[in-house]
């Protein structure tokens, strides 16, 4: 029975009395197989099953999508406008490259006027706004600019206390203080608890001694090192002299201020080895390099104190009791990088998809016999690579900036909570967005076929620019393990009745809901009303994560009897790595139903639908063997959501060059000729380009 045949449930209830019972549970049944439409309260929409092009003005969307700090965006794209001398060209050499980035670092911030380090703190939405619009100009400068404010700077504002940021403050947003961030070693980059450098207290002189014991100890892939920085916050082991023993009481991983360049006349200073790590993959506008230290002495007052001290006799001080909390206060207070990272990589997604498919509505292939050829976006196969590429763009541009807005909350509250529940979000998305964005750029360049593969169009540089987001400030499977054990974590924490943190409240909600066994009746449904209600979407989101979850514990708990708690983790890893990734995927999911929600415009807001909607079914059907293992899902629904993920990359299609321009990313921050605003210009400035 399709369901325009459906009875009318209000007429059926006024005959329920005359109805006989066989009559009765066939009308049921009826109800149950072909649900009625429903409209949905939350989200206003219309009949969402109408096959009508969504009107959308892509103005309108754009200034949903770009929020209060458009202002300080344009400012950075108009300054760079204006500077054609620092417009990065296509082929430049590493070292012409890095006097460029500095230029154009010093440009942006004594020319232009912008002052990040001051919104590190006080309004980081902001100083990731800045971020994202100077990383579209060029990534090395964005990375170059995120050492010195986010990394640099921040590790003196947020690990230090008053004496350091009004010591440092000026010189650190003036550039007069350039300087690095050294944590990673030659021999430890993820497991920071492991690193070997040595800072040991001598109470004699009141100095640190900075120590390199071992070449596995050497300070590696350090940003602004090679060339440009003169100080560095370098994090060590503190080591304190034992009273009335020769030896030494190991205090943790802390961080201190090293000068390694004479101010004045930039001279490495004694005791410091600074090598060049050489050419890269990309991003060669920032100068990495590698720092050896030789028994260097810095005063009492460089360790960052703001979780541990040193006294002028040498007693240890701290506000958190163990060597564990301090290390995870330390590195919590860090989590901006990560932050900034996960929200970058979206703008470089934009760009990509931006190129991509304004090309692919540009170049036209083939076509019915004796008629004009067609677009490549009309081929089904080109909207399969790009259409829901988009709506993930679209979702993780929401996800993403619910996560600043909630790191500027906890810088603000300090709550522990928020804390704990940033550090997971952040490693999550951080992890997945940035894998997606680097699987995607081969993808676009792929769809642009040979003109892809030009470097003008900028695919090439743009995928060897990003490649290392899937490593630095955390590797992607390291913090997909950091997910998953914090949901092990929260299931234990639901059966024992304690507090489940905000991101993971769909455990404590409806848990026991999602393991039960799924209704046979629902799992037939096929309506489109149906299969575009955000409840079920979310539904089958949470319910694949729950079984993860379930099973990945039972099984821990089964090898862990026999292999040890590392070995059960070890032989699970992969079932764990999925499950992180599902929860990632529900979190993205309720934040763009969220976002649609509050979208004022009412056609934006269809036009939202209809991306989200997209994003959710292509997901659910990229993993429908999971759903038809379990019975979640029925054959002829699996068949339905199939059917209907197509015919929704179809409609995104029909808006895809509205959806695109709400980036609002100008013809001379795309840089691609394939990629122009107005196709009468694309061919025209490519062959421009090559001579004619």
């Amino acid at each position: 029975m399709s369901s325009a045949t459906t009875p009318n449930t209000k007429e059926l209830n006024n005959h329920v009395d005359d109805e006989q019972p066989t009559t009765r549970r066939i009308r049921h049944l009826s109800l149950h197989l072909n649900p009625p439409s429903t409209h949905n309260n939350q989200i206003e929409l219309g009949a969402c099953s109408s096959r009508a092009k969504v009107d959308v003005n892509a103005g309108q969307l754009s200034s949903y999508l770009r929020g209060k700090h458009r202002d300080v965006q344009e400012r950075v794209f108009a300054y760079f406008n204006s500077r054609p001398d620092l417009q990065t060209p296509i082929e430049i050499l590493k070292d012409d490259y890095r006097e460029l980035c500095m230029r154009q670092l010093v440009g942006l911030v004594r020319e232009a006027g912008i002052r990040p380090l001051g919104y590190v703190v006080e309004d980081p939405v902001k100083y990731f706004a800045i971020i994202e619009a100077v990383g579209s100009v060029d990534m090395s400068l964005g990375i170059k600019l995120g050492v010195q404010y986010s990394l640099w700077g921040g590790s003196v504002l947020n690990l230090g206390t008053k004496k350091h940021r009004d010591k440092y403050f000026e010189g650190i947003d003036n550039l007069e203080y350039l300087g690095c961030f050294a944590m990673t070693e030659l021999h430890h980059g993820s497991n920071v608890q492991g690193i070997q450098t040595i800072a040991t207290f001598d109470p004699v002189t009141d100095e640190f001694i900075i120590t390199t014991p071992n070449d596995g100890a050497i300070k590696w892939w350090i940003g602004n090192a090679a060339v440009h920085g003169k100080f560095a916050t370098v994090f060590a082991k503190l080591m304190l002299p034992e009273h009335d023993k020769n030896a030494l009481s190991d205090m943790g991983v802390h961080a201190f201020i090293v000068p390694i360049r004479d101010l004045k006349t930039h001279k490495t200073l004694p005791g410091v080895e600074i090598n060049d790590c050489g050419h890269k993959v990309g991003l060669n506008g920032v100068d990495n390099g590698a720092l050896r230290f030789r028994d260097v002495r810095i005063p009492r007052e460089n360790l960052l104190n703001r979780f541990g001290d040193v006294s002028r006799d040498g007693k240890y001080t701290s506000p958190l009791p163990t060597i564990n909390k301090r290390f995870a206060a330390t590195l919590g207070e860090l989590v901006g990088g990560r932050v900034g990272l996960a929200y970058s990589s979206v703008g470089v997604l934009k760009i990509a998809a931006t190129i991509a498919i304004r090309y692919s509505l540009l170049r036209q292939q083939f076509g019915p016999p004796k008629q004009p050829e067609i677009s490549i976006l009309d081929y089904q196969s080109q909207q399969h690579k790009l259409m829901p590429m988009l709506a993930s763009t679209y979702a993780f541009h929401f996800a993403t900036v619910h996560l600043i807005e909630k790191y500027a909350q906890m810088k603000k509250t300090h709550d522990e909570q928020l804390v704990a529940d940033v550090h997971a979000l952040s490693a999550g998305l951080k992890s997945y967005v940035t894998s997606y964005t680097a699987k995607s750029l081969s993808i676009c360049r792929e769809a642009c076929g040979g003109h892809g593969y030009a470097a003008v169009n900028r695919f090439g540089s743009l995928r060897n620019d990003h490649d290392i987001f899937q490593t630095f400030e955390g590797d992607n499977t390291v913090l997909l393990q950091q997910v998953a054990g914090d949901l092990l974590k929260q299931y234990q924490e639901k059966f024992r009745g304690g507090t489940i943190a905000a991101t993971w409240s769909y455990l404590r909600e409806s848990m026991n809901t999602y393991l039960s066994q799924p209704n046979p009746v629902t799992a037939r449904w096929e309506g489109e009303d149906h299969l575009r209600d955000p409840k079920f979407q979310l539904d089958a989101f949470r319910y694949r994560t729950s079984r993860l979850l379930q099973s990945a514990a039972v099984r821990l708990r089964k090898h862990t009897k026999t292999l040890g708690s590392f070995g059960a983790w070890n032989r699970c890893l992969n079932h764990l790595l999925t499950l992180a990734e599902s929860h990632i995927e529900t979190v993205i999911l309720e934040n763009f139903i969220e976002a649609i929600k509050r979208c004022p415009d009412a056609n934006s807001r269809a036009a939202l639908k209809l991306v989200c909607d997209l994003y959710a079914l292509n997901l659910i059907w990229s993993d429908i063997g999971t759903y038809r293992n379990v019975d979640y899902v029925a054959p002829n629904k699996a068949k339905a959501i199939h059917k209907l993920a197509d015919y929704l990359s179809f409609q995104v299609k029909n808006i895809a060059k509205e959806l695109v321009d709400a980036f609002d990313l100008p013809d001379h921050v795309t840089r691609a000729p394939i990629g122009k605003q107005s196709p009468g210009e694309a061919y025209a400035e490519y062959t421009q380009f090559v001579g004619f």
